[in-house]
């Protein structure tokens, strides 16, 4: 085995090491392969991300509320990626899933975290958990060094845009139609309404969706009404009892 070694060694020395011209080729051909493998099953699937059952695009008003998150940036310190480990399963919830981010432009994986993963925060906590929150994150996290976040309440929501913005959405892949498109601006004030007129077109458009005024105040839609919608749908739109089972099933 050690003649072998040597052997090796010494071709590698006198081949690769003194011939700049045949280690170039040597790498290109690695280089090759290596890309081969990984852009040549593209062609031929198509898709690389499971369908899963429950995702839908955001709301007119989510998506709104995901603008001001990355606006004020939320993903400096927040991630929305649970890695598939024992500690952060047990602290998050199911590990996150590719379809989860699939109309996320762009995601929000993030590369560190100041404070806690948001991917499962939807439903955690209370509208007015989040509001008080936001006013003062350390009236509810005594130990965060959150800035506060109180003029969402009072910034009144510009969403005159919000057809534009989702008309280039679908643009790069996200299938709103033309009737979601259409019903955009309309579709902001029904959300903050369980009593609405359209509720069930809304609800037809965006199954699941929660209504209800999320500031707490009705006479104004504000930022924090579109940032909290936002944060109450992260991580809800899957049911992972059903989820679990399904890949369960595929393993066997």
């Amino acid at each position: 085995m050690s003649g072998k070694k040597s052997l090796w060694s010494d071709l590698h020395k006198s081949l690769f090491e003194k011939n700049s011209l045949i280690l170039t080729v040597g790498v290109l051909v690695t280089v090759s392969i290596g890309g081969i493998v990984e852009i040549a099953p593209l062609f031929y699937l198509d898709s690389t991300i499971e369908e899963v059952d429950g995702m839908r695009p955001y709301t007119p008003l989510e998506q709104l509320g995901r603008d001001i998150y990355i606006r004020e940036g939320c993903y400096n310190c927040h991630s929305q990626m649970v890695r598939p480990l024992r500690d952060e399963v047990e602290r998050y919830g199911h590990y996150s899933l590719a379809a989860e981010s699939m109309y996320d432009h762009p995601f929000q994986w993030g590369s560190k975290r100041t404070g806690p993963d948001l991917a499962r925060v939807g439903g955690k906590y209370s509208d007015e958990w989040h509001r008080d929150h936001m006013r003062r994150p350390q009236s509810v996290v005594p130990e965060s060094i959150m800035p506060a976040y109180g003029f969402l309440e009072t910034s009144e929501l510009a969403f005159d845009n919000v057809e534009a913005n989702l008309r280039a959405l679908r643009t790069v892949g996200v299938p709103y139609d033309d009737t979601m498109l259409a019903s955009a601006v309309s579709d902001i004030e029904t959300q903050l309404d369980p009593f609405a007129d359209d509720y069930d077109g809304f609800q037809a458009r965006y199954p699941g969706a929660v209504m209800r005024e999320f500031d707490g105040n009705p006479d104004q839609v504000t930022e924090l009404d579109a940032l909290i919608a936002y944060l109450q749908v992260l991580g809800t739109m899957v049911d992972f009892s059903t989820y679990e089972a399904e890949a369960d099933e595929n393993l066997r």
